[in-house]
């Protein structure tokens, strides 16, 4: 049977870092989300004939494929198949831009699962791996997998420069995210972190991490939040959020196992041993950014959230 000439494919949002995991550590949530519509056409070329949909920010994307998160994935995907065929591209962008939300790397995992349908030999998951790295670099400037990795496998994920690694995630954790009227650019966040940290704080933050991973595994709500502590990044990062104590308070206050900056930010996220406690906290963690001066969204989610995947291949 000859693959469909079409596809489309949504990715969800996602949680980068997750506080004590930077570039490292990242899961999908369900919510936001953005759409692509692929063509396979027999120009060997990447085209992007439009972009669309309600995030802010979505029609100041470029059209040219080699500057697109999702072009370039989709380039890089053709020259290393050798494809004779080329890819016709539409997005519909639902995640905001610069929300630290995965945005940049949503569009570019949409597409190339969307593509990846429409080939002859469908690939694993894992081998669209260092593609969507591709892609996610025009955007933040480096190759880093903590947002593309969770959207294509789907929960809690461990990205490394070659690998995906999905971590075990308990059903009953649930997060709350929330999304200001704010924009912070990934370059901007980044460039809060290039001054060396000292020893220490390294030290600290892989006890964290150890922690915060060994819960993970062995499904213990304790050993999460003594886990859940970021001493390097959240530091230089907070003052960019106006209103990120306050939502972090906020979510502390509701039992939270831990809170922090989802991505670069500025959205912030906090995790929770059950989906009442998340609901319960959901508004006061959005309330502190409204006393800030900020409208907010707010999303509750598992922490297993979906991978991105196939709506609707279209006819044949």
């Amino acid at each position: 049977m000859s693959p469909p000439s079409q596809a489309t494919a949504f990715a969800p949002a996602s949680v980068g870092n997750i506080g004590v995991g930077f570039d490292l550590l990242g899961h999908a949530i369900d919510g936001p989300r953005d759409v692509a519509r692929v063509r396979r056409i027999e120009a060997p070329v990447v085209r992007i004939d439009a972009i669309g949909g309600d995030a802010a920010g979505a029609g100041s994307l470029p059209l040219a494929a080699e500057e697109n998160t999702a072009g370039r994935a989709l380039i890089a995907l053709r020259d290393a198949l050798g494809l004779a065929h080329g890819f016709a591209l539409e997005l519909d962008k639902g995640i905001p831009l610069g929300s630290g939300l995965g945005g940049s790397a949503a569009s570019c995992v949409a597409a190339l699962v969307a593509a990846n349908a429409l080939l002859d030999a469908p690939l694993p998951r894992a081998a669209l791996y260092p593609f969507a790295l591709d892609g996610e670099a025009v955007s933040s400037g480096s190759r880093h997998g903590d947002n593309v990795a969770p959207m294509l496998l789907g929960g809690v994920v461990m990205a490394t420069a070659t690998r995906m690694v999905a971590l075990a995630t308990p059903e009953w954790l649930h997060c709350v995210v929330v999304h200001p009227d704010q924009v912070l650019e990934t370059r901007r966040s980044r460039a809060a972190l290039a001054e060396p940290y000292p020893l220490h704080a390294v030290v600290e933050q892989q006890a964290h991490l150890a922690l915060f991973l060994t819960g993970l595994q062995r499904g213990d709500a304790s050993l999460i939040a003594e886990g859940l502590h970021d001493v390097l990044v959240e530091p230089r990062r907070a003052p960019l959020i106006p209103g990120f104590d306050r939502v972090k308070a906020a979510a502390l206050d509701h039992d939270a196992l831990g809170a922090g900056i989802s991505g670069g930010g500025p959205s912030v996220f906090a995790w929770f041993a059950s989906r009442a406690q998340a609901q319960a906290a959901a508004p006061a963690m959005r309330a502190g950014f409204v006393d800030a001066g900020f409208d907010a969204r707010v999303h509750v989610s598992p922490v297993a959230g979906t991978r991105a995947d196939i709506i609707d291949n279209g006819p044949p």
